[in-house]
């Protein structure tokens, strides 16, 4: 594959965090998966995928990093001799990335929370409110809000000026 420079330099750079940021369709996977490759089949220095956290914003995107990395060491794979280091390694790697770190962010802070439960003073037993439980809390806070914001001003305020402004000729559900 024939990289841009600015793609180039993200999948060369040495540091130890990037941070890859681009349209969609600019080829954003193609260049971590081959930044991670290069990392774990680097014969001097290779490290085991699981040391990577690869965060994306969609599951789709996830599933495709894993499936692209899985078909690049699996090609390679069958172009090394099983028996040689390299073959080792790509091996390894392949039979590794179950447990590689590619996930969303979603994903990612929900293991974070889970992990640390304790330290944010949260229950063991924690968990997020569903679509609909959601949707009733909001609800309720905005009304909250609106019966506060009511309640500490009066009309003429600049808040009943957004009201009178936005709201519905009946009420102020909108």
């Amino acid at each position: 594959m024939r990289w841009t420079d600015r793609q180039l330099e993200a999948i060369t750079r040495n540091e130890r965090r990037i941070l890859v940021s681009a349209a969609a369709g600019s080829g954003k996977t193609a260049v971590l998966v081959e930044r991670i490759l290069r990392k774990i089949t680097n014969p001097s220095c290779p490290q085991d995928i699981t040391r990577f956290l690869m965060v994306t914003f969609t599951k789709a995107a996830a599933a495709e990093m894993r499936g692209r990395l899985a078909k690049a060491l699996s090609q390679r794979l069958a172009k090394a001799d099983p028996d040689s280091e390299e073959g080792r390694l790509l091996l390894r790697q392949l039979m590794l990335l179950p447990a590689a770190q590619i996930t969303t962010v979603h994903a990612f802070c929900m293991r974070l929370i889970r992990e640390n439960f304790h330290a944010l003073a949260l229950p063991a037993s924690f968990r997020l409110a569903d679509e609909h439980e959601a949707g009733l809390l909001a609800d309720e806070a905005a009304e909250a809000v609106l019966e506060e914001a009511y309640a500490k001003n009066g009309p003429g305020s600049p808040f009943f000026a957004l009201v009178e402004a936005v709201a519905g000729p009946r009420d102020d559900r909108r």
